[in-house]
């Protein structure tokens, strides 16, 4: 593994915010795993109970029940942490489009929350999650960090927001803030429910269960696929980062593409069933492409990406066939 030689101090202690989510919860196991004090905060309005309960099944760490929306609930989790993982967020762009306010409350105002509460605490480093989708309507590929178009879903706006919140809190207060742009996340314990669930879940879960699965456009669309291994060694690198590092955003992504189309005829080999896409019409406020420049990471994080989408997807279909 990437951060498999990774040390803090031994007494180190982290705040996972969205601990209860599909990223924040690979990242509080990870921690246990590493032996450091945790703990998670979550007010399950998308996390799942189930990812809690299994994690306290097999580790001691903290868990608080509730939302970054109130600043006094994130004065509480921030206590003596060293290092915050701020995960906690609404995804999803088409749902954005349908509920602005609630992705402005959550996103924006909980993510200023947080800064305030880190900065009050004087945390040595606070990584949060930004988004690929901030690049927009720019069609330059690859995506550069300063290259950004103009955002194209409120859920794009929020992580623009956060960046630009981030960067202040840093040159105002000095507070070490770090932001990584995810790119289509994919891996163990992502959830395949809902009308909203990401692209490879949902596939794994309708051929699973022998139902069409269904592509929004004609499936030519491509992007950077990120196996969940990648962002834990990205967050676990940016908490031990240098300040020249401080108050931006990098790439989180592996440096390949692959088109919708391919995704979809690869899992039916792995799953060995025939190949039948369903196309629907094309989800407003998504980009046609997507393909991140990562040396910027790899050059001030020291990020070094081991999994490649072909790894990562064959142990991803591997788990789902298992779980589901």
């Amino acid at each position: 593994m990437g951060y498999s030689n990774i040390k803090f101090d031994d007494n180190s202690k982290f705040l996972v915010t969205g601990a209860a989510g599909f990223i924040g919860s690979n990242l509080v196991e990870t921690l246990c795993e590493m032996g450091y004090k945790v703990i998670g905060l979550d007010d399950f309005s998308n996390g799942l109970v189930s990812n809690i309960d299994r994690l306290k099944e097999k580790y001691d760490f903290e868990f608080i029940n509730g939302t970054i929306e109130d600043i006094e609930v994130c004065r509480e989790a921030c206590r003596g942490v060293d290092y915050i993982l701020h995960q906690a967020a609404w995804g999803s762009v088409p749902r954005s489009m349908e509920m602005p306010i609630k992705y402005n409350k959550v996103n924006v105002d909980g993510t200023l929350n947080m800064l305030e509460a880190a900065r009050e605490n004087n945390v040595k480093r606070f990584v949060y999650a930004s988004s690929s989708s901030v690049y927009g309507d720019n069609e330059t590929l690859p995506k550069k960090v300063g290259q950004e178009g103009s955002v194209l879903s409120p859920y794009a706006m929020t992580k623009k927001i956060n960046e630009y919140y981030a960067d202040l809190f840093y040159k105002i207060y000095n507070l070490p803030t770090i932001g990584l742009r995810y790119f289509n996340v994919f891996g163990r314990y992502q959830n395949p429910n809902g009308n909203y669930a990401a692209v490879i879940p949902k596939f794994v879960k309708a051929l699973i269960e022998n139902r069409d699965a269904i592509i929004y456009g004609d499936g030519t669309q491509s992007r950077d696929f990120t196996y969940i291994e990648n962002v834990i060694e990205a967050n676990l690198k940016a908490c031990l980062s240098d300040e020249k590092s401080f108050g931006r955003a990098y790439n989180v992504a592996y440096g390949e593409k692959f088109t919708i189309n391919q995704v979809l005829e690869s899992m039916c080999k792995e799953l060995n069933v025939s190949f039948k896409p369903k196309y629907s019409n094309a989800r407003k406020g998504d980009i046609k492409h997507s393909l991140a420049d990562i040396d910027e990471t790899k050059n001030l994080l020291g990020y070094n990406p081991t999994w490649n989408f072909e790894n990562g997807f064959k142990e991803t279909i591997e788990w789902y066939k298992n779980n589901l």
